[in-house]
């Protein structure tokens, strides 16, 4: 179960002593805070003693402080438990392919795998493959689809260039451009402190990932 990982990760347990320290840390000040204030109390002048309401405002502003510190403290601990949880469900991403929005393609085994989210219907789509100076290397077309997401590969066994080619989508509909949205399929390798490693580019952070395969 997720639980019984989390509890013995690394991360987790630092957490926790973070938190601790941070709890003995506001204690700390309240107590020297109180024997001030206690001492404030026995030294003070019996002609002009502190009022109510000032001593109401001094301990409204200490707990006011101990509360900030404590929240503070709460948070980085949160901060870091969801931090160790994420690479912990990250690993399930290894070895899968993903969609990232991109016009990048990755190279794997001679091909080129990619994918179109068409806003509307379109009678014409076509997918031009671009060499890294820009250059039409290879057409495809896809003919009439309709809105939604669909895929597309390219034989990409004869590129023989050193960059990572791009493509290029025109969508129309009635000679009425489709508007389109350009994603990239590549392979998850390991997961890092940068975030997701891709198998043919630079890593991606989880909230780039928009499908998994």
């Amino acid at each position: 179960m997720v639980d019984s990982v989390a509890a013995t990760g690394p991360n987790i347990t630092s957490a926790t002593a973070t938190k601790t320290a941070g709890q003995t840390t506001a204690d700390a000040q309240q107590d020297r805070f109180l024997k001030l204030l206690v001492a404030q109390l026995n030294n003070q002048d019996p002609m002009n003693p502190m009022d109510n309401a000032q001593m109401t405002s001094q301990m409204a502003q200490i707990n006011t402080v101990t509360g900030v510190n404590q929240l503070n403290e709460t948070m980085k601990s949160m901060a870091a438990q969801f931090t160790a949880m994420q690479a912990l469900q990250g690993t399930a991403l290894i070895g899968h392919d993903v969609l990232i929005k991109s016009d990048t393609l990755s190279i794997s085994d001679g091909k080129a795998k990619g994918a179109i989210d068409l806003s509307g219907t379109a009678d014409k789509v076509k997918v031009e493959i671009l060499s890294p100076a820009g250059t039409v290397i290879d057409t495809l077309n896809l003919g009439a689809m309709g809105e939604g997401r669909h895929a597309f590969e390219w034989d990409a066994s004869s590129y023989t260039g050193t960059g990572s080619p791009t493509f290029k989508v025109t969508a129309t509909n009635a000679d009425k451009s489709v508007s389109t949205t350009n994603l990239a399929r590549d392979s998850v390798v390991s997961i890092g402190s940068n975030g997701i490693e891709l198998k043919g580019r630079d890593p991606v952070f989880y909230s780039d990932v928009l499908s998994i395969m």
